[in-house]
């Protein structure tokens, strides 16, 4: 990772990875009780792989977890190509 680092003034630069983290604080931390370092490292990789990216509703996909808004992709594109349906 490198760090992000813009001019002075721009707040906006890390807005994205600071809502990140709120999210996954609210959605996740603060409702458990880790007892070792691994144990929070592995639930807040399964967190982000798992139900982050693939299955929690994102306002700028319309509402669609990214898996559906993938398979909606495929499908429709796949449909206008004439390939057919790919469900």
């Amino acid at each position: 990772m490198e760090a992000s680092m813009s001019r002075k003034g721009n707040c906006y630069d890390n807005a994205p990875i600071e809502s990140f983290w709120g999210t996954l604080k609210n959605e996740l931390v603060f409702h458990r009780h880790y007892r070792t370092r691994e144990e929070a490292k592995k639930d807040i990789t399964e967190y982000i792989e798992i139900f982050y990216n693939r299955f929690r509703k994102q306002k700028r996909l319309g509402y669609l977890s990214p898996a559906a808004f993938e398979r909606k992709y495929y499908t429709d594109h796949c449909i206008d190509l004439g390939v057919g349906d790919i469900r």
